[in-house]
Protein backbone atom coordinates (compact mmCIF):
# COMPACT_ATOMS: atom_id res chain seq x y z
CA UNK A 1 0.00 0.00 0.00
CA UNK A 2 3.04 2.29 0.08
CA UNK A 3 2.61 3.09 -3.61
CA UNK A 4 -1.09 3.93 -3.29
CA UNK A 5 -2.25 7.54 -3.03
CA UNK A 6 -3.39 8.68 0.42
CA UNK A 7 -7.00 9.16 -0.74
CA UNK A 8 -7.22 5.52 -1.86
CA UNK A 9 -5.67 4.27 1.39
CA UNK A 10 -8.25 6.24 3.40
CA UNK A 11 -11.05 4.71 1.33
CA UNK A 12 -9.65 1.27 2.17
CA UNK A 13 -9.42 2.22 5.86
CA UNK A 14 -13.12 3.21 5.75
CA UNK A 15 -13.87 -0.49 5.19
CA UNK A 16 -12.17 -1.55 8.44
CA UNK A 17 -13.82 -2.00 11.82
CA UNK A 18 -12.54 0.00 14.80
CA UNK A 19 -10.33 -2.80 16.16
CA UNK A 20 -8.52 -3.24 12.85
CA UNK A 21 -8.24 0.51 12.43
CA UNK A 22 -6.76 0.83 15.91
CA UNK A 23 -4.06 -1.72 14.99
CA UNK A 24 -3.23 -0.22 11.59
CA UNK A 25 -1.03 2.66 12.91
CA UNK A 26 1.51 0.10 14.12
CA UNK A 27 2.30 -0.96 10.54
CA UNK A 28 4.20 2.14 9.40
CA UNK A 29 4.38 5.92 9.79
CA UNK A 30 2.23 6.52 6.72
CA UNK A 31 -0.56 4.34 8.13
CA UNK A 32 -0.18 6.02 11.51
CA UNK A 33 -0.83 9.39 9.89
CA UNK A 34 -3.64 8.18 7.63
CA UNK A 35 -5.54 6.35 10.38
CA UNK A 36 -5.68 9.54 12.44
CA UNK A 37 -8.09 11.02 9.89
CA UNK A 38 -10.89 12.70 11.85
CA UNK A 39 -13.55 11.94 9.24
CA UNK A 40 -12.68 8.23 9.41
CA UNK A 41 -13.29 8.09 13.17
CA UNK A 42 -16.41 10.30 12.92
CA UNK A 43 -17.92 7.83 10.46
CA UNK A 44 -17.02 4.88 12.71
CA UNK A 45 -18.60 6.64 15.68
CA UNK A 46 -21.75 7.47 13.72
CA UNK A 47 -22.02 3.89 12.38
CA UNK A 48 -21.69 2.39 15.85
CA UNK A 49 -23.73 4.79 18.01
CA UNK A 50 -25.88 6.70 15.51
CA UNK A 51 -26.18 10.25 14.21
CA UNK A 52 -27.83 11.61 17.38
CA UNK A 53 -25.01 10.37 19.61
CA UNK A 54 -22.45 11.71 17.12
CA UNK A 55 -24.06 15.14 17.28
CA UNK A 56 -24.21 15.03 21.09
CA UNK A 57 -20.64 13.78 21.66
CA UNK A 58 -18.97 15.83 18.88
CA UNK A 59 -15.41 16.66 19.96
CA UNK A 60 -14.66 20.06 21.42
CA UNK A 61 -11.39 21.94 21.54
CA UNK A 62 -8.34 19.88 20.70
CA UNK A 63 -10.09 16.52 21.05
CA UNK A 64 -10.43 14.37 17.96
CA UNK A 65 -13.13 11.93 16.89
CA UNK A 66 -10.67 9.14 17.67
CA UNK A 67 -10.43 10.36 21.30
CA UNK A 68 -14.24 10.58 21.54
CA UNK A 69 -14.60 7.09 20.05
CA UNK A 70 -12.10 5.58 22.52
CA UNK A 71 -13.87 7.13 25.53
CA UNK A 72 -17.32 6.02 24.34
CA UNK A 73 -16.03 2.50 23.64
CA UNK A 74 -14.57 2.36 27.17
CA UNK A 75 -17.93 3.47 28.59
CA UNK A 76 -19.64 0.64 26.71
CA UNK A 77 -17.15 -1.93 27.95
CA UNK A 78 -16.76 -0.79 31.57
CA UNK A 79 -19.73 1.46 32.38
CA UNK A 80 -19.82 5.03 33.62
CA UNK A 81 -18.74 4.59 37.22
CA UNK A 82 -15.28 4.46 38.74
CA UNK A 83 -13.48 1.37 37.51
CA UNK A 84 -9.99 -0.07 37.62
CA UNK A 85 -9.03 -1.55 34.29
CA UNK A 86 -6.02 -3.38 32.97
CA UNK A 87 -4.70 -2.78 29.48
CA UNK A 88 -1.78 -5.09 28.85
CA UNK A 89 0.25 -5.06 32.07
CA UNK A 90 -0.78 -1.51 33.00
CA UNK A 91 -3.56 -0.56 35.41
CA UNK A 92 -5.68 2.59 35.12
CA UNK A 93 -8.45 4.15 37.11
CA UNK A 94 -11.25 5.36 34.82
CA UNK A 95 -14.37 7.40 35.43
CA UNK A 96 -17.04 7.85 32.76
CA UNK A 97 -14.71 6.29 30.19
CA UNK A 98 -11.91 8.80 30.77
CA UNK A 99 -8.59 7.65 32.21
CA UNK A 100 -8.22 9.55 35.47
CA UNK A 101 -4.98 8.12 36.77
CA UNK A 102 -2.27 5.64 35.84
CA UNK A 103 -2.01 3.19 38.73
CA UNK A 104 1.04 1.20 37.81
CA UNK A 105 2.28 -1.81 35.97
CA UNK A 106 2.88 -5.44 36.77
CA UNK A 107 6.09 -5.97 34.86
CA UNK A 108 7.49 -9.46 35.07
CA UNK A 109 11.26 -9.23 35.47
CA UNK A 110 13.39 -12.11 34.28
CA UNK A 111 15.09 -14.11 37.02
CA UNK A 112 18.37 -13.83 35.06
CA UNK A 113 18.54 -10.07 35.63
CA UNK A 114 21.10 -9.42 38.40
CA UNK A 115 21.34 -5.63 37.97
CA UNK A 116 17.77 -4.70 38.89
CA UNK A 117 16.29 -6.44 41.92
CA UNK A 118 12.97 -8.03 41.01
CA UNK A 119 10.07 -6.44 42.80
CA UNK A 120 7.84 -8.93 44.52
CA UNK A 121 4.26 -9.29 43.41
CA UNK A 122 3.17 -8.16 46.87
CA UNK A 123 5.15 -4.90 46.58
CA UNK A 124 3.64 -4.20 43.15
CA UNK A 125 0.13 -4.81 44.47
CA UNK A 126 0.79 -2.58 47.49
CA UNK A 127 1.95 0.28 45.24
CA UNK A 128 -1.11 -0.04 43.03
CA UNK A 129 -3.37 -0.19 46.13
CA UNK A 130 -1.71 2.94 47.55
CA UNK A 131 -2.33 4.82 44.31
CA UNK A 132 -5.98 3.76 44.38
CA UNK A 133 -6.37 4.94 47.98
CA UNK A 134 -4.72 8.29 47.22
CA UNK A 135 -7.05 8.79 44.26
CA UNK A 136 -10.13 7.88 46.30
CA UNK A 137 -9.00 10.34 48.99
CA UNK A 138 -8.66 13.07 46.34
CA UNK A 139 -12.09 12.16 44.96
CA UNK A 140 -13.67 12.25 48.42
CA UNK A 141 -12.15 15.68 49.12
CA UNK A 142 -13.39 17.00 45.76
CA UNK A 143 -16.92 15.70 46.49
CA UNK A 144 -16.90 17.34 49.92
CA UNK A 145 -15.78 20.65 48.36
CA UNK A 146 -18.51 20.37 45.73
CA UNK A 147 -21.17 19.77 48.41
CA UNK A 148 -20.00 22.86 50.34
CA UNK A 149 -20.26 24.99 47.20
CA UNK A 150 -23.87 23.84 46.56
CA UNK A 151 -25.01 24.80 50.07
Amino acid sequence: MDGLPAELCIKIFHLLDHQSLASAPQVCRKWNTLTSDDELWRRLFKDRWGADAAAFYAPEGSRSWKDVFIVQDRCDRYGLGVRIIREGSDYYLIYQGEIQRYLGSRQHVSCDSKDAPAQSSEDEQRQISDRILFFLGDLEAACADAKRVKV
